[in-house]
């Protein structure tokens, strides 16, 4: 029997970063209403987004401009 040991291995590049200040967050629930797909509440009541490294930028723009304390900040990978 012969064994292969080679793993095929993607790898994609972010394009954008989400920057996120927790401390700022007033848990109004925004981002996740109008990114539920990257945004989520835990169970303080704050919002997290679940990925922080994103090929698209998809509904995240939309919840960094909604954010009312500005805790949302999205910007191109150097």
């Amino acid at each position: 029997m012969i064994r292969n040991d080679w793993h095929l291995v993607l790898y994609y590049m972010a394009k954008f970063k989400v920057i996120f200040n927790r401390d700022k967050c007033i848990g109004c629930g925004t981002c996740v209403a109008v990114c539920p797909a990257n945004w989520e509440i835990k169970d303080d009541g704050k919002s997290m987004p679940k990925e922080t490294e994103l090929e698209e930028i998809g509904c995240s723009k939309m919840a960094e401009e909604s954010c009312p304390v500005q805790a949302i900040k999205i910007e191109p990978v150097k």
